[in-house]
């Protein structure tokens, strides 16, 4: 029986093998992978700020909503300050506090300044909130006070807030308290009986076993009004001057 012929066997060469082996995938350097996480999480984290934003409670309950353009006046409705066109009567603004209602409000300037139920003072210009302060001693005389007299605008940027223990005066561009009066011993203020004599708040103070003259005390933007009184400024505090130069001021010549 013949044997088939020994014919030639193909040889396997290195070359053939790498021609068919594909080229190794290039690695991403470790830097560029830290890179990349280090953004990546930056990314999620203020994704999860933004909605813990969103999430947190407004300070005091305030919930305004500004709906759109143009001069407005300020009231009370509906358990809330709201603002409308001066033309057209459409809302502008709305302003209310959870669980609050405002018992009295006064229009300054572009701005608003409300009494809420809970004895805490706001101010809002119909797109934020600008300043809140509670009042003291609120929840002893509020409920039966209510709003009638409390707040009364001194002039020249102060509002006096007339309790019966004390008045208490604001700068209403930013809230600071500027002066406090307390009523003599013995006395009280009536925020209702209060009345304007140009200038000055004549606000009475009645007391047991004093004469009339004594119970009325008057009022303008620097306190109390008295012979020789020595009042603070009143003013929105003035940016530091800074000197622009750094070097040192020239002496004089001798």
């Amino acid at each position: 029986m013949a044997l088939p012929p020994h014919g030639p066997h193909p040889r396997h060469t290195p070359t053939a093998r790498a021609s068919r082996t594909e080229p190794p995938a290039p690695r991403t350097p470790a830097r560029l992978r830290r890179a990349v996480a280090g953004l990546l999480a930056a990314v999620v984290a203020l994704g999860l700020l933004e909605a813990a934003r969103h999430l947190r409670p407004a300070p005091y309950g305030d919930r305004l909503h500004h709906r759109g353009q143009g001069e407005w006046a300020a009231r009370a409705h509906g358990g809330a300050v709201a603002g409308y066109d001066r033309r057209t009567g459409a809302l502008r603004w709305r302003y209310a506090r959870v669980g609050h209602r405002p018992l009295a409000v006064l229009p300054t300037r572009g701005e608003v300044i409300a009494l809420w139920d809970d004895g805490l003072l706001t101010d809002t210009d119909g797109r934020s909130v600008r300043w809140h302060r509670a009042l003291p001693d609120a929840a002893e005389w509020l409920p039966a006070q209510g709003g009638t007299g409390v707040l009364r605008p001194l002039g020249r940027g102060i509002l006096a807030v007339v309790s019966p223990r004390r008045v208490t005066a604001y700068r209403t561009a930013d809230g600071d308290l500027r002066w406090v009066l307390p009523a003599r011993k013995g006395c009280f203020f009536r925020a209702e009986d209060a009345v304007r004599r140009g200038a000055a708040l004549l606000l009475a103070q009645p007391c047991a076993d004093t004469a009339w003259t004594g119970q009325l005390v008057a009022l303008d933007h620097l306190g109390r009004i008295a012979p020789g009184r020595t009042p603070l400024s009143n003013d929105l505090p003035r940016p530091h001057l800074a000197r622009t130069d750094a070097e040192k001021p020239l002496a004089r010549p001798r």
